[in-house]
Parts: structure tokens; sequence; C-alpha cells
């Protein structure tokens, strides 16, 4: 495409003139929640935290970027960037009818099979006991084997019905708690019993206590000459599960997935735990549950894993699930087969959604395709404005006396450091506040740490240790702050910091980009365009810009206008030009380059 850098940068700044006329005659209505941090406000007026900041002081409030601040502060700021404010109205709920009062009848409710899942560490055998139980005991019309298409499935013991979620540990074990989402009635935790208690055993403990879900411990591999079961049983011990033997409430089991002893003991112990908890739930409402996994069929388009926890799920429903809905076009059980309906603690696939859900999603039947609609547009704007747990924010929690608790997720290079670092935190309790460790761990950071922090609530700490890259771009779609520290002793004035309400954010100043000047247009007598050309990087419109002038900075400024040729923009990528305007500064000159720069909380 030829085009005159400079005509198309004129073009531009002469478009933009009538921008700020059109935006004071019919300002644009912002949502804003009750309470919002000064960063939230900012992107959703489109504006540079540090302009929302200054105006804040000379209102005379002094507010960090990430403190909150109330509807009615943020309600007076807003039209000095344009925007009139509006109260962001509470998600519409469901209406309660007369479904929900039967939940409640007490005469309404059967018992339900128990829902089971299986964790453990790495080759200690969760696949091969899921194998043994689903060739051993599966349902009669089973009985030649089947063919697990779902990620769960159902198995049958003494006419009794067990559902198992096959997950590949805790890692989707937590990530559904994490969405809110209870899938799991019975924890199976599977130790090899020549091998012991491993990392991932000890982070699969963690993560199930934190769900507050009951524990069978499988002690698998005793078949082997190395096994040494009384180690296993000292070990659980030392992480906090006393087993039955020892004088504790946590059944062990003996079992050998390779020849299938000890299965039935196992079975009948799932049972057992299963009957104390006494499970029920009212078949005859409308379904609700929980999305196991979900994929995208070339032919059947999204199909979606469901897990029903109460309720009958049947074809034709009207479902919601997360941010997605949809009608149900055909249900399909685990074993392939197409069925009308899915009673409770039933998987089945789910065909007739308008995209993929989350996998941990809950699910619902509502009335109507215009309610199922409706439901999925607000949950998609609360995930979107979800706000992030960060230590600022704990702090304005404990100054609010909204919360007395820090949860904390920790990480370091050595089990000795783990131990100095889980001794000194605790010790920074205090009556009104206090230190919660979630769970502890040496090595680098990763999925599994950022899921637990989210179903916990949870800030992850590391020391001496990196974090791993899939496990940085899940923390920062989640929004858990990660804080990496070197010394021990700036880690434990942060959270100290924190516990008594005087912590502050580091901010680093993040360059995004540079443009280099090609041609300087007016707007108006008094205002400046430069056309510039993007040699790296990304220009953002609520940014900041230096301009470079041999090297030496002449200037340091607010991107007060964005323009790509007639449109608005609020990015330009690498290689493309655009016009932009600059707040107080209108001494631009071919060649100069601009370095385009915002501020960020810096990780510690």
């Amino acid at each position: 495409m030829q085009k005159n850098p400079s005509k198309e940068a004129e073009k531009d700044a002469t478009a933009g003139q009538s921008k700020p006329r059109q935006r004071a005659a019919a300002p644009k209505v912002v949502r804003i929640p009750s309470a919002i941090t000064v960063a939230q406000l900012a992107e959703l007026l489109d504006a540079s935290a540090i302009d929302v900041m200054k105006h804040l002081m000379r209102a005379g409030i002094m507010a960090n970027i990430n403190q909150a601040i109330d509807f009615e502060t943020a309600s007076a700021v807003a039209p000095l960037f344009g925007y009139r404010a509006a109260p962001l109205e509470k998600a519409p709920k469901v209406p309660k009818n007369a479904e929900d009062d039967e939940e409640e009848n007490k005469a309404l409710l059967k018992t339900r099979p128990p829902i089971v899942t299986i964790l453990g560490h790495v080759d200690h055998g969760k696949t091969t006991l899921l194998d043994a139980i689903r060739k051993t005991k599966v349902a009669e019309h089973e009985a030649g084997g089947i063919t697990q298409r779902i990620g769960a499935y159902q198995t049958e013991y003494n006419d009794n019905i067990i559902s198992f979620l096959d997950t590949p540990g805790h890692e989707a074990f937590t990530a559904m708690r994490a969405r809110g989402a209870e899938a799991t009635d019975v924890a199976v935790l599977v130790v090899a019993a020549d091998d012991g208690v491993m990392p991932q055993t000890v982070e699969a403990i963690n993560h199930v206590k934190e769900a507050n879900v009951p524990i069978v411990v499988a002690i698998n591999k005793t078949d082997l000459p190395d096994a040494d079961i009384e180690r296993v049983h000292r070990q659980l011990s030392e992480n906090g599960l006393l087993i039955e033997a020892w004088g504790g409430d946590v059944i062990a089991v003996s079992v050998s997935a390779k020849t299938g002893e000890g299965v039935d003991d196992l079975l009948e112990n799932i049972l057992v735990v299963a009957e104390v908890a006494d499970l029920k739930a009212n078949p005859d409402r409308a379904a609700k549950g929980v999305v196991i996994e979900a994929s995208l069929d070339k032919s059947r388009g999204p199909v979606a894993t469901v897990l029903v926890k109460t309720g009958t799920l049947h074809v034709g429903d009207y479902l919601l699930a997360g941010s997605t809905w949809g009608r149900v076009k055909a249900l399909i059980d685990y074993r392939g087969q197409r069925i009308r309906m899915a009673t409770p603690s039933m998987p089945a696939e789910v065909l007739g959604l308008n995209q993929l859900p989350s996998a941990g999603d809950s699910f619902q039947v509502v009335p109507s395709d215009k309610e199922a609609r409706t439901l999925a547009e607000e949950s998609q704007r609360q995930r979107e404005s979800r706000q992030k747990v960060s230590l600022n924010e704990v702090f304005n929690r404990i100054r609010a006396g909204e919360s007395k608790e820090l949860n904390l997720v920790i990480k370091a290079d050595t089990q000795g450091s783990v131990e100095a670092l889980r001794d000194s935190l605790s010790r920074l309790s205090t009556d009104e506040t206090q230190v919660r460790i979630i769970h502890t761990g040496s090595g680098s950071i990763s999925d599994s740490d950022v899921f637990l922090a989210v179903a916990s609530n949870a800030i992850i700490l590391g020391f001496n240790i990196s974090i791993e890259s899939g496990a940085k771009r899940l923390a920062e779609a989640d929004g858990v702050e990660v804080r990496l520290y070197s010394l021990i002793y700036h880690l434990l004035e942060d959270i100290a910091n924190a516990l008594q309400g005087l912590v502050e954010p580091t901010m680093k100043d993040m360059v995004e980009g540079h443009a280099t000047v090609r041609a300087i247009f007016s707007r108006g007598r008094q205002t400046k365009i430069a056309g510039v050309y993007v040699t790296d990087g990304r220009v953002l419109r609520n940014a900041s810009a230096r301009v470079l002038r041999d090297g030496q900075v002449v200037y340091d400024g607010q991107i007060t206008s964005l323009r790509h040729f007639k449109d608005d923009v609020r990015e330009i990528a690498t290689g493309l030009e655009c016009g932009i305007g600059l707040a107080g500064f209108n001494d631009f000159q071919e060649d100069d380059v601009l370095e385009i720069h915002r501020l960020q909380e810096a990780q510690s």
C-alpha cells in the first residue's frame, strides 16, 4: 500500500479536531462498581493511571495506583475524561422459584453417587489404579470393556455407583475450585509404597486440605519387594494426615494396581466415606453442576463434558455455563451412547453451546434462551472486571476491617529456605491479623501454584527462584500477584508492612516501544501533531512518551491522542504509521524519537 505518511498524519490531525466537542456534547457512560482501584478506573476511562492520581490529588485524595476508591470519588473523576459515571448493576440472578424451595425440602432429596478424584505424585500409579478399577468394576452392560470417551466415568461396586473424575491431577482439581466449582466429594491420594511421600504428593495434600474434601489414602505398589508401608504412614503424619492405624481419622488402604489386590477394599472405603458424608440431591429440579472439560469438534462444534451435581439435565434444556450458553441438542454418556437425561453425579457430553466454556465453570439450567443469554453476558462482564489480589488490596481490606488474614503460597530454591521463610512469616501473625500459609515447596513457580493461589485468594512469594512462562501467563490472566525476592529481609519487610497497613507499591518504568517522527502538522493554531512510524514495540494511548532528540530527552508527557488514518485507536503495533499528540508539547522536529513508556507496579 503506497501511502504518504505526511498526508495521512495531516488527515489524522484534522479529523481529530471534532472529537472533544462530540464527547463533551454526549459523554459516554461508564459503569463503575461500588469500589474500584485507581488502575482499574484508569483502564475504564482510557486514561493514564498517573493522570487519574493527579486529579485525585487536586481533590485532596492521596491514592496510589492499586488503592481502592469508592463510587462517589470515581464518579467525580470520570467527567474530567469525557465520561459520565453510572453504578455497576449487580449481576442478575435467576429468581428463586419453587425448584429452589424443593432443594431445601429434605423430603425431596435422594442419595446420589459419590464423585471421586484420584490425585498423587507422578509415576505413583494413578492411571494404573484407574485402569484397574475400570477393568474390574464396570457395570454389567459394560462387561465387554469400554473405551473412555470423556474425563469422567462411572463404575459399580456392590450395587452402588461411583463416579470418577479422570483429571491430570491436583492442578485440574484446583482449577475447578479456582473457578468456584465444588466438583469432588472424596479425594483418593495415591502414594507409592516404594517411593513414599514426594513433592507432588505434598502439593496434592495441601490442595485437598484447602478444598476441605475427605481423603482416602491408597498406598500403591505394596507388592514390590522394597515397599515400606510404615515409612509412608510416618511421612503422611508429618504432613498432617494421621491415619486410623495411628489413632487418626484418615483411611489408608494398601493396594496393588498392577495385580488388583486391595481394589475392592478401596472402593468399599470410598462408599463408607460417602455414606458418612450423606451425599444427597433433588433429581426432580433443574440441573446444576460443573464443566469438567471442553473441546471443539470439527463436525459437532463446541462439546462440553459436564458433571451433574443436583437436578436432572434433559435434552432441550437451556444451559448457562460461565459466560457461554445454549440449548442442549444432545447428551452422550461416557460410553459414547446418546441419552435423554443425566441425573445427579452423572457425567455427560453436551452439544449445543454457542462457544467453548472453561473447565471448572459452574453450569445451571435456566428457564429461557433470553435469560441464558443475559446471564452469560453479565458473567463475562464480571470476569473481565475481576479484581486482582495484591498486597495493596490486602492492606485496604485490613484497614477497612474486611479481612484479618493474608493467604500465602511460598516457593523457594531449597527446602531449608522454605522452612526458614515459613517460620519467619508465621511469627508475623498478631491477634489482629494472621498469616496463613496455604502451601510451600522448593523449585520454580508452576501452574499448580497459580491455580492454588486463585482458589484460596492468595499471593505467591518466590525466594531465589523464577516463575515458569506458562505460570506467568496464567497469573496475569487470573490476577494473581507473584512477588520474587533475592533478599529474605525484603520479603519479610513487605509482608510485615502489608499486615500493618503500611505497604506502598514500587513503581517501575516500562518501555513499550519507539516511534520516529516523519512529519509535523497543526491541529488549530496552538496544537501540533506528529506523524510517526513505529519502529519497535507498540504505542499505547494511555501511556506517556519521551521526546528524544540527538539522544537527549527534551520532553516527557502524556499521550493525548492516537489516530490511525481516521480512527481513534488504543494501540499501534510495529511497522505502522499514526498521528500522536502530547499534552503541552508542540515543538516536534523530524527525526525525533518518541520513547513510549508507562508506570507499572514492579515485581520485587
